[in-house]
């Protein structure tokens, strides 16, 4: 624990793993917040409306999405699965946590998941729920960019 909580970057984590969105059951605990497309999952979510874009597009506006921000490293991603993996450590005590995002096609258009969730404690303040809309932020804009 303490290892996690010193580490820079990715140091001290557990090794990078893809969610299975499909099997996903959230924590009981209000330190987790899910985006996920209409009818995908049973779990609490917020609805991501389905995207008029190829997924390949989709894709590569998501594997781009944490450049550049502060405090985020990209863990790993699996383009065969199109999810990729990042931690995201807080500003006051490092606290990590992990965003995992995929796009997946969908009768009706491109779906897509977001999913932050803290390593430590057990409540969040909010704070996954805002990276999630900050992230959804940045990948529309990032779409627009592409069109």
């Amino acid at each position: 624990m303490l290892q996690m909580m010193l580490g820079r970057g990715t140091a001290g984590l557990p090794p990078a793993a893809p969610v299975d969105f499909a099997r996903l059951r959230l924590p009981s605990s209000p330190n987790a917040h899910l985006a996920a497309p209409p009818g995908a999952t049973t779990e609490r979510h917020e609805t991501v409306p389905l995207l008029a874009v190829p997924a390949e597009a989709a894709w590569a506006v998501l594997r781009a999405l944490g450049d550049g921000m502060e405090r985020v490293w990209k863990m790993a991603e699996w383009p065969e699965l199109r999810q990729a993996q990042w931690v995201a450590r807080t500003r006051w005590m490092n606290y990590p946590d992990l965003v995992n995002g995929q796009v997946v096609e969908m009768p009706g258009g491109t779906g897509l998941f977001l999913y932050s969730r803290s390593l430590v404690g057990y409540s969040d303040l909010g704070v996954n729920a805002k990276r999630v809309a900050e992230w959804r932020r940045a990948f529309d804009a990032g779409l627009a960019r592409t069109r």
